[in-house]
C-alpha cells in the first residue's frame, strides 16, 4: 500500500468516544472477563493531539489497574479485548497524565471565541500505531447549565478548542455523571475516591439527593466528610434523611459535634429521631450497627402485603429477607414485638394467609447492648441474614444485618485500603 493510500485507510478508521467506554468489560486473550474500563490516560501537551496512554481498569476487588494502549488488541461494541498479561499493580497517575473522563468532560473551553463544554472526546488510531485524541464533542453553553437544558452539539478538531490546560472554579459534572450513570453505587464511589478532591466535590454535588445518599454510604470516611462539609447545610440534611439510619448516624458520629447537631436541626423530625434513637448506643453494640427501618407489620397482615412491602425498590436483600411481626404502632420502638417471617415462608404460603399463623418464634430476638462479636456469633450459628434486637421492655426497635455486621468487622479504611504493591505503570 503506497503512503496516500496508506493515509487515507487510516482517516478512514472508527473514531472511539471515550465517555461510551465507560463501563464497558475487558476481556483477557482467553476469553475471561478481568474488569471494566474507569478512564483513559492521556498526555495533553498543547494543541498536538493527546496521546493515549492506556485504560484504567477496575479489578476486583474494587482496586484501579493500568492496561497500555499498546496492548490492546480490540475495542468494539461492549468489549476491550487486550493481549500479554495485565499488570495488577494500583494505578497511580503521573503529573504529566490526565484522565480523559474524570478531568476532562465538562470541561468549559472555548472554539472560535464561543464558551462550550466538553461532552466527549474522540480517539484514532494513527498509521505508526498510535492512538491519539483527535476529536472533541462541544455543547453549546458554560459547564453549570445541567442535564436538561443541552444546547446544540458540535464535533471540531483537537487543534481547535481552547481551555484544556485551565483550572476552573466550578467545572460542573453534568456530562461525566452521563458517563456513570449505569454504575452501581459502590462503583460510583470507587471513581468519585479516585477523582482530585475538587472534582470529586463537583460531581457529588450534581447527583441528586438519594444518589448521593447511596454513593456516601459506600465511600471511605475521609471523603464522606470532605463531601458534606462543602454541601449547603440543608442539602447536606436532604442528603442524610435519604440515607439509612444506621449510615447516617455512623457519618454524624464522625463530624464534629457542633455541625452534627445543626445538620439534626434541620432534618425533618420523624427522619433525625430515628437517627438519634441510633446515637444513644455504643458503635460496636447491636443499638450502634442496627437499622431501626426493617419490614415491620402487624400479625393480622397478610402474607400478599408483606410480600409487596419487600418488594419495594429501596429495600435492600438484607432487610428483605424477613418481615418482623410486631403489635401497633409498627414504626420503631414499635408495640411489643411477637416474631419474624421469612422471606422464603413467604413464597411459600398463600397470598391470603395471616402473618400471625405463619411467623417463626423459635428465633430469640437480642438486646441493643450485644458486642459485634455477639452478634455476629449469633447470626452465624442461627445461619441468619439479619435478626431482630428488642429492648428492656419487648418492643422491636430495630434489625441487625449481615451488611451491617461485615461493615463494622472489617478495618476502618478497607474501602480504600489497597493490598497489593504501589508501582508505577509502564
Amino acid at each position: 500500500m503506497n503512503r496516500r493510500r496508506q493515509d487515507a485507510a487510516y482517516a478512514s478508521n472508527v473514531k472511539i468516544f471515550i465517555a461510551r467506554l465507560a463501563g464497558t468489560p475487558v476481556f483477557d486473550p482467553a476469553g475471561d472477563q478481568i474488569g471494566r474500563v474507569r478512564d483513559v490516560v492521556v498526555a495533553i501537551a498543547g494543541t498536538t493531539p493527546p496521546r493515549v496512554h492506556g485504560l484504567v481498569v477496575e479489578v476486583q476487588p474494587r482496586r484501579r489497574v493500568f492496561l497500555p494502549i499498546t496492548r490492546v488488541r480490540g475495542i468494539e461494541a461492549g468489549s476491550v479485548v487486550f493481549s500479554g498479561q495485565i499488570n495488577v499493580r494500583r494505578f497511580e497517575q503521573r503529573a504529566t497524565e490526565t484522565l480523559a473522563i474524570g478531568e476532562i468532560l465538562d470541561l468549559e473551553v472555548e472554539v472560535e471565541g464561543e464558551r462550550m463544554t466538553v461532552l466527549d472526546l474522540a480517539m484514532e488510531e494513527n498509521r505508526r500505531a498510535e492512538w491519539t485524541i483527535t476529536k472533541v464533542a462541544l455543547v453549546r453553553g458554560g459547564s453549570g447549565m445541567g442535564l436538561r437544558r443541552r444546547g446544540p452539539t458540535r464535533i471540531v478538531d483537537w487543534a481547535e478548542v481552547k481551555g484544556f490546560g485551565a483550572v476552573q472554579k466550578d467545572q460542573g459534572a453534568a456530562n461525566l455523571l452521563v458517563a456513570f450513570e449505569t454504575m452501581r453505587a459502590a462503583d460510583l464511589a470507587s471513581a468519585l475516591h479516585e477523582l482530585p478532591d475538587k472534582r470529586r466535590v463537583e460531581v457529588a454535588a450534581a447527583l441528586d439527593d438519594v444518589r448521593l445518599a447511596d454513593v456516601l454510604e459506600e465511600l471511605p470516611e475521609r471523603d464522606q466528610i470532605g463531601i458534606m462539609s462543602r454541601l449547603a447545610p440543608g442539602r447536606a440534611a436532604d442528603v442524610l434523611e435519604e440515607m439509612n439510619p444506621d449510615d447516617a448516624a455512623d457519618l454524624l458520629q464522625d463530624l464534629p459535634p457542633e455541625q452534627a447537631e445543626a445538620l439534626m436541626a434541620l432534618m425533618e423530625p420523624e427522619e433525625a429521631a430515628s437517627v438519634r434513637r441510633l446515637l444513644v448506643y455504643p458503635e460496636d453494640t447491636a443499638g450502634g450497627i442496627m437499622t431501626s427501618q426493617p419490614v415491620v407489620l402487624p400479625p393480622n397482615a397478610t402474607v400478599a402485603e408483606a410480600l409487596a412491602h419487600i418488594r419495594q425498590r429501596d429495600v435492600t436483600p438484607t432487610v428483605a429477607a424477613q418481615v418482623y411481626v410486631t403489635r401497633q404502632p409498627i414504626e420503631t420502638p414499635t408495640g411489643r414485638y411477637l416474631g419474624l417471617t421469612h422471606f422464603q415462608r413467604l413464597l411459600r404460603e398463600p397470598p391470603s394467609a395471616l402473618l400471625g399463623g405463619v411467623m417463626d418464634t423459635s428465633i430469640d430476638p437480642i438486646k441493643p447492648e450485644f458486642t459485634l462479636n455477639q452478634v455476629t456469633s449469633y447470626l452465624a450459628t442461627y445461619n441468619l441474614m439479619a435478626v431482630p434486637v428488642v429492648d428492656e421492655v419487648g418492643r422491636l426497635v430495630g434489625a441487625v444485618t449481615v451488611d451491617d455486621v461485615l461493615d463494622h468487622l472489617l478495618p476502618d479504611d478497607w474501602r480504600e485500603r489497597d493490598h497489593g504493591p504501589e508501582a508505577d505503570h509502564d
